[in-house]
Parts: structure tokens; C-alpha cells; sequence
């Protein structure tokens, strides 16, 4: 089986290099940076006057449901 010469994998016909890493790094800040702007959000939006650490919880919350829902969608 012939492989790629710039990431070695499997030349098939259906075959696309790999992303760069910074790329993948920089997708992958935005949406947890997204998905924790939108937590943060969300806590202000139910609560009147939030404590510091329910804003963060719900920060953390927001930014790792972001992450898993674009797991899930990107199909890798």
C-alpha cells in the first residue's frame, strides 16, 4: 500500500492530509473559549447577582459541552 509522502498515511483514494497543528489547536480554543463565554452567559442570564465560583462552574460547564458537541458533530 503506497503511503503519503508529507503526513505517511494511507494513500487511498478518498485521501486528505491532515490539518496543521495550529490549526486544529486554534478550532479547538475557540470553542471551548465560546462554549465558556456562552456558560457565563447563560448563569447571568438565570441568576440575578451569581457567586464567583457558580459563574465559573457554569463557565467550565458551558466550554466542555462546546468541546464534546464538536467531537460529536466533527465525526473523528
Amino acid at each position: 500500500m503506497a503511503t503519503c509522502p508529507h503526513c505517511f498515511g494511507a494513500l487511498t483514494d478518498d485521501h486528505k492530509c491532515p490539518k496543521g497543528i495550529l490549526s486544529r489547536v486554534t478550532n479547538a480554543v475557540s470553542t471551548v473559549g465560546i462554549g465558556g463565554v456562552l456558560g457565563a452567559v447563560a448563569c447571568f442570564a438565570i441568576e440575578d447577582r451569581p457567586v464567583g465560583a457558580l459563574v465559573l462552574a457554569s463557565a467550565a460547564l458551558g466550554a466542555v459541552l462546546a468541546f464534546a458537541v464538536r467531537q460529536a458533530v466533527g465525526g473523528r
